[in-house]
């Protein structure tokens, strides 16, 4: 289900990148998805492009603005640090590879499409955001924490959550005035007492979960690559559900936006069941008996379908 085809290239003199996506892709609709919302900290709508800071693996920290070159495939400039000379390979490598996880371009998306469009609850949803990507979530910690922060609480108030702790623990950088954020390092938080967390309005318990899951994280115990090498779903959900404060809601979450699992299906959103509501025109939302029956054509593509039918509400 991955194609590992995609090709980038080098522009701008070393200060940008071209990356081809593989088909079917449309920036018009991932763009769409990202600006559903304001309060969205991690990055900037900009006009018709995205801006976002990135901490990259050789250590340096950027600013990029993925734009649609069209038939050029989207265009990957390097705003911050600013400067005339070439970035190293190195960090345009590390670019690439993130800005291709975010969008999700080693998914070879047209099976699931071609199973999609005979299914009843899918088609529509195909039809209407064809080319539409899992935005992912590269950085796990961050990942994790959105799961988390997220748990029975509206979608609002989850990013008003989001931005105090990004903001409060968080690094910037500064680029046209504007600041843009990199999320807070899990051996950051894993310093913090639960007292310290009180400012940010957040319960309890998750501020307990998210700094045990820091700890975890800063520890080496759990990390994406331990996760992945268990080359099982199930496995992993084990792995993630055993952590306290980790249901199997954050972890399916986690697993579709982080790990890339399309097998992962966070069966209990609420969100699925209100969009399930929504195309089948029913008063009630759907049992889980109910959505297990009609996602029983979905097998290996469980995490795509989820979010394609949020598309409907978010």
């Amino acid at each position: 289900m991955t194609d590992n085809n995609t090709e980038y290239a080098i522009i701008d003199h070393g200060r940008g990148l071209r990356i081809t996506p593989p088909e079917p892709f449309s920036f018009e609709q991932n763009m769409n998805y990202l600006s559903r919302s304001l309060g969205e900290c991690m990055h900037r709508i900009v006009g018709s492009r995205i801006r976002k800071a990135i901490a990259c693996k050789d250590g340096t920290t950027v600013v990029v603005e993925v734009s649609d070159g069209r038939n050029d495939g989207l265009i990957v400039q390097v705003l911050e640090p600013r400067g005339s000379l070439p970035l190293p390979d190195e960090t345009l490598d590390a670019v690439a590879e993130y800005v291709m996880d975010w969008f999700d371009l080693q998914t070879a998306l047209h099976p699931f499409l071609r199973m999609a469009e005979r299914d009843p609850l899918l088609a529509g949803a195909a039809r209407e955001f064809e080319g539409l990507r899992i935005m992912g979530i590269p950085d796990f910690f961050e990942a994790i924490c959105w799961g988390i922060i997220g748990q029975q609480i509206n979608l609002s108030y989850a990013y008003t959550l989001k931005r105090r702790f990004v903001e409060k623990y968080g690094k910037s950088i500064v680029c046209e005035g504007e600041l843009y954020w990199l999320f807070p390092k899990p051996e950051d938080i894993a310093a913090l007492t639960v007292h310290e967390l009180d400012a940010l309005r957040m319960t309890t318990r998750k501020s307990e979960y998210l700094i045990g899951v820091a700890n975890l994280i800063a520890e080496g115990s759990l990390t994406k690559e331990k996760l992945l090498a268990l080359g099982d779903l199930k496995k992993a959900e084990r792995t993630l559900v055993d952590i306290r404060g980790i249901g199997p809601w954050t972890a399916n979450y986690v697993l579709m936006r982080c790990l890339r699992m399309p097998s992962a299906f966070p069966i209990d959103d609420v969100g699925l069941h209100n969009a399930i509501k929504h195309v089948l025109g029913s008063d009630s939302k759907p049992t889980k008996e109910e959505i297990m029956k009609l996602s029983a054509g979905w097998a290996g593509w469980e995490a795509y379908a989820t979010f394609y039918l949020w598309r409907w509400l978010y």
